[in-house]
Parts: structure tokens; sequence; C-alpha cells
């Protein structure tokens, strides 16, 4: 006869604990070294901060050890870290252009600890956000098309990517990812089995059916209208990447992932060809090194991150000793170069590693989740916030062209801050479920 026994995961409080201690010795140290090399080093300044950040840590700890007590014990050390580096690197950029950005990102790092706070006491199920399936995927076409509406949307860089509300600027572009990860992952799980099942197979791959390539084709008639008319490639791609990666994971079949990124290719060649600003940033990537293209101003700021990233070497000039205000926009778009120029390719690999682990941990919650919208959901937010990276540095390094989207949780800018904060909440949900304990049945 069969017997339940019942298994019990660690929790992993404790080991989160000794994590977000390491954090606060990584932060309050960059921070430091900042303001020493720019002679304004106080101790009481740096032990308010100090105590600050130690408060803010201890709130989400006692939080998660509340309403989520099982929730990944990795998470939140790796993001708080990102966090701290990143305010770092911003306030001192701000010391050598004399600016307030640091400041301002710290206030927006506050406000993110507490969306997600307040997330992680309010959805105590993730499953729930299953009921607003459609709903989620209105407010994303909504928040994603918002630039597009005259009097309301701004054009900063080219790009058409901001509303003005109030005088303040804001990218909702950022928070129509979320939704439309949750309407992708409540979709997905419903009709996964007519997408992966039917359709012909063609030389060992089974592509689906003409009537099934509906949600594909509307996702990508989506993302080259973002790209044509909102002039943002970097928000296009990832719109249609996580989509793809989504469907991926719900079907397993290579053939949706095939016939996608030919969709996308085809799309991007299109505007490459036919959009004036795409075409540039094109220019610029192929043919940066240019005198011409360079005089003109098209890859000065890709060039000079290069130059910057290259004198920083193995080990970096160090925090505060190199002139990373010498690149366009350093606090935010470039600030990979930045940290590349003071850190050196030892420091750029570290963080590079944190935003891997973060990935991990979101795809191994995706594995241990037990209902199908959970998995996709996580895998979802863990795909968002690797493209996210992945279009980021690839552009600063001259990988891909350059894009307008910023590296999550270190590159200035408040709504890129507080929808990722955002994301990290949900992981945590889906984590919580994902390891609590089991019951296990053996013979």
């Amino acid at each position: 006869m069969a017997t339940v026994a019942e298994v019990t995961v660690r929790s992993g409080r404790t080991r989160e604990l000794a994590l977000l201690g390491l954090a606060w010795v990584i932060i309050v140290l960059a921070i430091a070294q900042v303001d020493y090399h720019a002679d304004f080093l106080d101790i009481p300044t740096m032990a308010a901060y100090g105590a600050g950040i130690a408060a803010l840590m201890l709130a989400a700890h006692l939080t998660l050890r509340r309403v989520a007590p099982h929730a990944d014990p990795v998470l939140l050390p790796a993001v708080f870290t990102l966090n701290g580096v990143g305010i770092a690197e911003i306030r001192r950029i701000d010391c050598a252009e004399d600016t307030s950005f640091g400041t301002q990102q710290m206030i927006w790092a506050v406000l993110g600890v507490a969306v997600m706070i307040g997330v992680l006491l309010v959805l105590r199920d993730h499953r729930k956000l299953r009921r607003y399936t459609y709903t989620a995927g209105i407010v994303g076409l909504v928040l994603y098309l918002l630039p597009l509406v005259p009097g309301l949307g701004i054009t900063v860089n080219g790009a058409r990517i901001w509303i003005s509300i109030g005088g303040n600027s804001l990218q909702p572009g950022e928070f129509a990812k979320i939704a439309l990860v949750i309407f992708f992952a409540g979709y997905l799980v419903t009709n996964r089995d007519t997408l992966a099942l039917a359709g012909p197979k063609v030389l060992g791959l089974r592509f689906p059916r003409v009537r099934d390539m509906g949600p594909l084709l509307i996702v990508w008639a989506a993302a080259m209208l973002i790209m044509v008319y909102e002039r943002d490639l970097g928000a296009s791609l990832l719109f249609f990447s996580i989509f793809l990666g989504m469907l991926y994971v719900a079907t397993q079949r290579f053939s949706w992932v095939a016939i996608g990124m030919s969709l996308f290719f085809v799309g991007g060649a299109f505007a490459a060809l036919t959009v004036p600003h795409v075409r540039g940033r094109f220019n610029a990537w192929l043919n940066a090194l240019d005198a011409e293209v360079y005089s003109s101003g098209t890859s000065e700021q890709l060039v000079r991150g290069l130059f910057g990233m290259a004198s920083g070497g193995l080990f970096g000039t160090g925090l505060g000793q190199g002139r990373p205000d010498l690149v366009p926009y350093a606090e935010s778009d470039f600030i990979i170069a930045s940290l590349g120029e003071e850190l050196g390719l030892t420091g750029l690999m570290a963080i590079l590693t944190l935003y891997i682990i973060v990935v991990q941990r979101a795809f191994r919650t995706s594995i241990g989740v037990r209902d199908g919208f959970g998995k996709l959901l996580a895998a979802g937010l863990g795909t968002s916030i690797a493209m996210q990276v992945f279009i980021v540095v690839g552009g600063v390094t001259r990988v891909i062209p350059l894009t307008g989207l910023t590296a999550p949780f270190l590159a200035y800018g408040g709504s890129s801050l507080l929808a990722n904060w955002l994301v990290i909440a949900l992981l945590l949900r889906v984590s919580d479920q994902a390891r609590r304990s089991t019951e296990a049945v053996s013979a």
C-alpha cells in the first residue's frame, strides 16, 4: 500500500539574511568609495545611508518571512546588489556632471521596494492573476501604444516611448511588458495543446496550422507597429521575444521559434530600409568607426562607450577614478559602459553573473511550480529580464544595433526601477508556491 510522507523544504530565510548582509557591505563600500574619490566622504552621512539601506533590506526580508516564507532566498540579495551598485555609479556620474540623478534613484529604489512589499502583501496567490488574462492583454497593448497619443506622447532621442503627465515623464512600456506576460501566460496555458499538437510535419519539424498562427501574427504586427511608429527597436524586440520564448516553453516546438524569428528579421529589415531612425541605428552599428558616421554624431555615443570600456581593462580604473561622464547618457542608456570602465572586465562579469543568477532562479521557479500558469508566468518574467539585459549589453558592446532600453536595476529611471521591482515581487510569490512543503508518495 502506498504511504504519504511529508517532505519539508527549508525556507532559506536565514541564508537570505546572510546574503543580504553581504549585499549591504558591497553597496556601502561602493558608495563610500565614490564619495571618497569625490572628496566629500562624510562618516555621519555614510552611517545614515548604511542604516537606511539596512532598514530597507530588513523590511523586505521580514515581509517575506511573514507572507512568503518559502520564497527563493537568492533573488532578493542579488537584486539589492545590482540596484545598490547602480546607485553608486549614478552618484559617481553626478559628481562629474553636477546632477542629482543618484538622489532621485535612491527615492525610486525605496518606492520600488515598497511596491514589491505591497504586491506580496496583497497578492497571496499568483493563480488569481489568471482571471485577468484578457484584461491584462488589453492593458498591456494600451500602455505600449500610449506614446502615440497626440499631446501625451513625447519624443526623446528620436524614439517616441515616453508620455508626459503633470510635467513628469513615464515610460509605459516598462509596465506593459508585465501585463503582457500575464496575458501570454493565461492565453498559452489554455491553448497550448492546440498550438503544440496540431499541424503538418515537415523535415522532422511539426509546423502549426495556418489558422493557429493568428496570435503569433498579431503579436508580430504589434511589434512592427512599435518599431515603425514609436521608432523603438529595443521595445519591439523585447515584446516579441518574450512572446516567442513563452510560446516555446508552452509548446516545446522549435518550429514556432523558427517562424517567429523569420518574421521579425523580415520586419526588422523592412524597417531598417524604410524608417529613418531605425536605419540610422543600423548604420551606426555597422559603420560606427567610419569618420563620416562618427563626425555626424550618429555613432559618437557608441564609440565613446567602447573606448571607455577598453580603457577600463581587466580590473578597471576604480570607482570614482574614470571618465564615464564623457559618454552621453552615461547614467542610463550607457551605465554598462560606465561600470565597464571603472570596474573593468572583472567587475562587469560579476554584474552579468548576478543577472544570470536572477534569470536562473526565475527558470528554476518555472520548473518547480506545479500549475501551468505559474510555470509560464515565471518563465516569461525570467525571459523579459534575460532579453532586456542581452539587448542592452549587446547594443553597448556593438553585438546588435543600439536601442533605447536600460539595464534592469542598474540604470537611472523611475519607470524601469518600479517595473522591475514588480517583476521580482511576482517571481518571489510564484517561487513561494514552488518551494512549499510537498507530499511525496512512495510504495
